[in-house]
């Protein structure tokens, strides 16, 4: 990368990002370091951990954490990585495990409330009376916990940072357009669960790709022309999804965050068919449409297309809804991770139908994807070699055209086809990278007054 700074590398100003943030291995391990360490990550949703004891292992950057809902029915994140010699703990992706016994020798630990005061403690030592002449101090030897781990509306965020502020006010009001994807269909608050478990794969590119591409970029709809004309979306005919009010790109300049989405509106208007090659599961959402307007009545709503949290998760919030997550492997390559939501409450033919039609579109052998996927690994390769890695891409669509959302605090717009939202992206990631203060982070940030969960 040569020796040149973050804010020289970062020109988000002017729309111009050095291709090196994409290939460099120290940059990767500086945002080891400077980003995953510190800010609040998507870990996974509690319907994979339903039951007292069920585990589901998951990543926080390059680490392996143990998601796992306790006796007492809290989520808990630890490391996956016994205290004694480092070694995993859980070896499957997923399970019911009482306590988490290491295979090394035998250290196992617990998260029952009524055996340990603290997640994860450690309660069984093979020979600890005789070979450790009982001296181990077993309580300073419990699993690396999160400081701070928070259940939103299902879905889990964790951060290792003990200074990280609260994740509603690290979310902002980007919390509305999250909402729509979380929410009922019917207007109701949460009630989503993930569907056939989770989809994981590994692609050849910086992890930084994806969510750049979910936070805004409809400028990339020419790559998905092929699947737009063969028409794979859930009312038949061509396209990739049912027709839908005409989307913004909306982001939360302070924050990182963004998303095409709707602008606030105050009304369902008339209900537009959707699914309507399953005529049952149509019949379905013309209910819920009908719900949703008793529900909400005049209330502020907003309508979600497809959006990110600053670092790396991503979701879709209609069609499909699911939640995404790209964990850093190394400088070229992430693993990304795709769950599926359906109301709890749905019927099965509604899930099945939604099943079938999140495959066609996500996912490794998901059509929409599999173009997204085709760009970033060409745009990694490409930008791999020494001549290719001191450029700058492009990112000056629409520079200096933004507009605050007045119903919106801390919101902003910039019309249809804009790069406003990826410049914000890396305008955050360049602040955590220079190792800013919580106080400098969060100085522009708007506080979230309402925390209803």
């Amino acid at each position: 990368m040569g020796h040149k700074s973050i804010d020289e590398l970062v020109r988000a100003e002017e729309g111009l990002v050095s291709r090196s943030i994409f290939v460099d291995d120290e940059i990767f391990q500086q945002e080891l370091q400077q980003v995953f360490s510190r800010a609040w990550l998507f870990v996974g949703h509690e319907s994979l951990v339903p039951k007292p004891d069920d585990y589901f292992v998951s990543r926080m950057g390059t680490e392996s954490v143990i998601l796992t809902r306790d006796r007492q029915g809290q989520i808990q994140v630890m490391l996956n990585s016994c205290a004694h010699r480092g070694m995993k703990l859980c070896r499957y992706d997923h399970g019911n495990n009482r306590t988490f016994t290491c295979p090394y020798h035998g250290w196992s630990f617990s998260t029952d409330g009524k055996l340990v005061e603290k997640p994860g403690e450690l309660v069984g030592v093979p020979g600890h009376a005789t070979h450790y002449k009982g001296e181990l101090d077993k309580k300073q030897w419990g699993l690396k916990t999160v400081a701070q781990v928070v259940n939103y509306k299902g879905a889990i965020w964790a951060t290792w940072d003990a200074d990280a502020p609260p994740f509603l006010d690290y979310l902002g009001n980007m919390r509305l357009y999250l909402d729509a994807a979380l929410d009922n269909r019917d207007g109701s608050s949460g009630g989503s669960e993930v569907i056939g478990g989770v989809q994981k794969w590994r692609v050849k590119c910086n992890w930084k790709f994806a969510p750049e591409n979910f936070i805004g970029d409809l400028y990339h709809d020419i790559s998905h022309r092929s699947v737009d004309i063969v028409g794979i979306g859930p009312g038949g005919g061509k396209g990739r999804r049912d027709p839908s009010a005409t989307r913004s790109a909306i982001c939360f300049p302070e924050l990182g965050h963004g998303l095409l989405g709707r602008l606030p509106f105050y009304e369902e208007g008339p209900y537009a068919p959707q699914y309507a090659r399953y005529p049952e599961v149509e019949a379905y959402f013309r209910q819920v449409h009908e719900q949703r307007e008793r529900t909400l009545g005049s209330a502020m709503r907003v309508q979600t297309s497809v959006g990110t949290i600053f670092p790396n998760m991503s979701f879709h919030g209609r069609q499909p809804r699911t939640l995404a997550v790209f964990h850093p492997i190394s400088a070229t390559e992430m693993e990304m991770w795709r769950m599926y939501l359906v109301d709890k409450d749905a019927p099965e033919a509604v899930k099945e139908a939604a099943r079938h039609y999140f495959l066609r579109y996500s996912g490794p052998g998901g059509m929409t994807e599999s173009d997204d996927m085709e760009n970033w690994t060409g745009a990694t390769e490409a930008s791999m070699g020494a001549v290719s890695r001191e450029l700058y891409f492009n990112y000056q669509m629409g520079v200096g055209h933004a507009q605050p959302v007045p119903e919106i605090p801390g919101c902003a717009v910039n019309g249809e086809y804009t790069e406003e939202n990826a410049r914000i992206y890396y305008r955050r990631w360049a602040q955590f990278m220079n190792g800013l203060s919580w106080d400098q982070l969060m100085a522009g940030s708007v506080r979230v007054e309402e925390r209803a969960a």
